[in-house]
């Protein structure tokens, strides 16, 4: 029993902050730039990595070092950092293995802001990207490789097309090429789905959704696995198995081993970059990751009383919800995410996109706003607004019809959540 692990909820109240005796039992915020030392030598060995420690927030944070650690043992991780987004943390996760003249494939099915980051902002940086459907054969997903490429990525449940991965099938093709898998997992969090069971090297999250889970701070996580052996595909990722000038040629795979990766992202792209996680929004994550377990039961069965709802009224021209026995991802949900997905759905009124706009302006409680999967009900018209940067082709790749509604559903009584609705459809 003593060697038995934890249980996700114990872990979401438990993990991460371990006080000594007289110490505070609730995570402080170290709302502190700098850290003090006693010597010269005491704090030439932190910049030489020779010596853990905190000496400068913009690198490392003992409050957000402790919520890190918390995610990553929910994720089943061996290391973790927070970032200041989910986009920062998505940025670094492929910046930290990817330069100039380099190459990756991504799933066509991503959220709007990462879609664009990937395309067109990283593309500036000399960074080339091919997306692919990821519901195509491994032979076809294969064909995008090059002997350039450094990494697979994807969601595991896109923002907002729905499309639930087939994680297992990526990774085989990522490993397959010598090069990991990059998993977002922010959507079903690590309470439903655990991406490194199936395989995947790495997960990203935007914090902002459902860990932070009250719409009250801005933030991301990148877990490592540590599974995947870099010094093996050496050639590939130099950034990592070679000397680092800036840090008198240290070599962090050789230096650090399972840590290899966050120590870099953490040492030269959080130096250099800078999008380091506030201690204060640290400290209200940390408040919300208490509850996250709680809530995503509730999340999950309000979502699936909705879609079922949904999909029994005749002025709704379609419903997508992976919990839904008939939607084309209910398999794969069931695979990698028995307990649930999380309490995103998507529809579409007759009428088409007028009608659908008409109907989010008849809604009383549910806001119409561009976040996403916190305790209150909300809807969003990703054309019009999250993904409106993305030309008519671009969105059916995405898989986001011109029509479609994203419903965020929250915690609220179920009962006024269908009211609510209702009268919506009914109005005219």
């Amino acid at each position: 029993m003593k060697n038995q692990k934890r249980t996700k909820g114990t872990i979401c109240v438990q993990g991460g902050w371990q006080p000594k005796t007289g110490e505070p039992r609730v995570l402080p915020i170290y709302q502190s730039t700098t850290f003090k030392y006693e010597t010269s030598q005491q704090m030439a060995d932190l910049f030489d990595l020779k010596a853990a420690g905190y000496f400068y927030t913009r690198l490392q944070n003992p409050t957000n070092d402790n919520v890190a650690a918390k995610i990553c043992e929910l994720e089943g991780g061996v290391a973790a950092m927070l970032t200041s987004s989910g986009q920062a943390a998505n940025y670094y996760a492929v910046f930290n293995i990817c330069s100039a003249g380099d190459h990756f494939v991504a799933s066509s099915t991503l959220y709007g802001g990462t879609y664009n980051l990937f395309a067109v902002t990283m593309k500036k940086m000399g960074i080339e990207v091919t997306f692919v459907d990821p519901d195509a054969s491994e032979d076809e997903i294969a064909r995008a490789f090059r002997p350039n490429t450094r990494l697979l990525f994807g969601e595991s449940v896109a923002n907002p097309a729905l499309t639930v991965l087939d994680i297992e099938k990526f990774a085989r093709i990522a490993h397959s090429h010598g090069v990991p898998l990059i998993v977002d997992n922010t959507f079903p969090t690590p309470i439903n789905c655990n991406p490194f069971d199936w395989g995947a090297d790495i997960v990203t999250h935007s914090t902002t959704k459902y860990m932070d889970g009250h719409a009250t701070a801005v933030g991301g996580a990148i877990v490592d696995s540590g599974n995947f052996d870099w010094a093996a595909h050496a050639d590939n990722f130099p950034g990592l198995t070679t000397p680092d000038d800036s840090y008198h040629g240290l070599v962090y795979t050789t230096a650090f081993g399972q840590g290899a990766y966050i120590t870099k992202a953490t040492v030269q792209l959080m130096r250099d970059l800078g999008s380091i996680q506030a201690p204060m929004n640290a400290f209200l994550l940390n408040i919300g990751l208490e509850t996250l377990h709680l809530r995503m039961q509730r999340h999950c069965s309000n979502a699936q009383a909705v879609a079922e709802f949904l999909a029994s009224r005749p002025e709704v021209a379609w419903v997508s919800y992976p919990g839904l026995a008939g939607d084309k991802y209910h398999a794969l949900a069931q695979k990698y995410m028995p307990t649930g997905t999380c309490g995103v759905l998507t529809f579409g009124l007759k009428g088409g996109r007028e009608r659908s706009v008409e109907f989010m302006d008849s809604l009383r409680f549910i806001s119409i706003v561009t976040h996403v999967a916190d305790a209150r009900s909300c809807v969003l018209h990703p054309a019009s607004h999250t993904h409106r940067q993305l030309s008519d082709r671009q969105l059916v790749e995405a898989g986001v019809p011109a029509d479609l509604i994203r419903f965020s559903v929250g915690i609220e009584d179920i009962e006024d959540i269908l009211n609510d609705l209702q009268q919506a459809l009914e109005k005219q």
